[in-house]
């Protein structure tokens, strides 16, 4: 059996590994990682200012819309992706490809971590008022 040049064993490798990393090293070095499982906005991540694809989509960008940079978001907004994912879900007029993914992500938010109330902010309307718990969703 013949050896292969050393200058091959050496090379194929690091071409091997350069090649993987190139999509990586295309991204702005400010860009968020992003792991998208459906349309523009399902997943880590998303492609704004894009246009959502579908449903699904809309219902993952109105979540990404209500949770912070680099935070959890709400309870409330959990809450509401999973309502509206699962609706998408049950609905028969939904292809049905949307629908098993529309289920995957109605159980992911149902179990995605959210702040917890003692994380929520709270604000006086006066000085000698008791605060008040308030959440927002955008």
């Amino acid at each position: 059996m013949a050896q292969r040049p050393t200058t091959v064993r050496i090379a194929t490798p690091i071409l091997l590994a350069a090649c993987w990393a190139m999509p990586a090293l295309a991204e702005p070095a400010t860009a968020r990682p992003k792991m998208l499982v459906h349309g523009n906005y399902c997943g880590l991540g998303n492609n704004a200012p894009l246009l959502p694809i579908d449903a699904l989509d809309a219902a993952c960008a109105r979540h990404d819309d209500c949770t912070p940079d680099n935070d959890l978001p709400t309870k409330a907004c959990n809450l509401r992706l999973e309502r509206e994912a699962a609706a998408i879900a049950n609905d028969p007029r939904q292809p049905g490809d949307v629908r098993t993914m529309a289920g995957f992500v109605a159980s992911f938010a149902s179990t995605n971590p959210s702040r917890t109330l003692q994380e929520t902010a709270f604000v006086s309307t006066r000085p000698d008022t008791a605060r008040t718990r308030f959440t927002t969703l955008r």
